[in-house]
């Protein structure tokens, strides 16, 4: 069955861990659906595992759209969520209700995600009240990096703690249906899960969040730039790709590739008519 707001609602409800992963691309989301996946994002960080981009800040509503349908042409029930780009909402109400449309028309999405707490709470409520699911982002946002100072954790003091609080608080108000929390410590991110009614999704949050999400590269082991704390490792195929690319160029340098069995044959009644 189709994972819908009303899915995390429930999963909530009943204490059920709700499983999120990052994806950009058609063939990695048919393997993400078929082993269960809750909810997947198409993140802006498709700017670093993707482009190469040093940060999320150059991506485009056209990258957003394009990576997105790509997602949801394989997702049959898993819910797909498309980041909003910086500066595709943050200028007006107006603008962010027409870009989260396009993610939806264009991108085949199911729901939206945007960062950031009580200042863009107007853009939560008329994008919901436009008919539109909408995630939010707190605590370490990228699109943010600059403001914050880099990327650090989050809501450490009591004034940082309690912003992040009254932030939850205010955008579950606004009509957002869940809240990622990105790089705060545990004890604050419980409290805040406590504190709401709508599903906190954490990544680098601890384990008392309503769900997890983690870029997929990351879990791989596919993505060497940097490694987050935060990211565990379930598999190292990028040391296994490695070795079967390292493999690949051996054996055709060696001649040893393609064997028979990987060519196709010609009547030679017809190859000798062609000397």
């Amino acid at each position: 069955m189709k994972n819908t707001v009303a899915t995390f609602a429930k999963m909530k409800a009943n204490g059920e861990k709700i499983s999120m992963l990052t994806c950009y691309d058609y063939s990695t989301a048919k393997l993400e659906e078929a082993a269960g996946i809750n909810a997947i994002l198409v993140g802006d960080s498709l700017g670093n595992v993707m482009l190469g981009l040093p940060d999320t800040l150059s991506v485009t509503m056209e990258d957003m759209i394009t990576y997105g349908r790509s997602v949801a042409r394989a997702c049959h029930n898993t819910m797909v969520v498309i980041d909003m780009p910086f500066m595709s909402y943050q200028v007006s109400v107006e603008q962010a209700v027409m870009n989260a449309g396009r993610l939806m028309k264009e991108g085949r999405a199911n729901a939206v995600k945007l960062e950031g707490g009580a200042a863009v709470c107007p853009q939560i409520k008329a994008i919901t009240d436009a008919g539109i699911p909408v995630v939010a982002h707190l605590g370490l946002t990228p699109q943010s990096v600059n403001a914050l100072g880099g990327n650090r954790i989050q809501g450490k003091s009591e004034e940082a703690a309690k912003k992040l609080i009254e932030d939850a608080l205010a955008i579950e108000k606004a009509g957002a249906f869940a809240l990622t929390l990105e790089c705060i410590p545990a004890p604050l991110a419980q409290l805040i899960t406590d504190k709401l009614s709508i599903p906190t999704i954490g990544i680098g949050a601890g384990a008392g969040c309503d769900g997890q999400i983690l870029v997929y590269q990351d879990m791989l082991g596919l993505f060497s730039d940097y490694t987050p704390k935060f990211a565990k490792h379930f598999a190292e195929l990028g040391t296994q790709m490695k070795e079967a690319f390292a493999a690949y160029v051996k054996e055709v340098q060696a001649g040893t590739f393609p064997a028979e069995e990987h060519t196709f044959k010609m009547d030679e009644d017809v190859l000798n008519k062609l000397y």
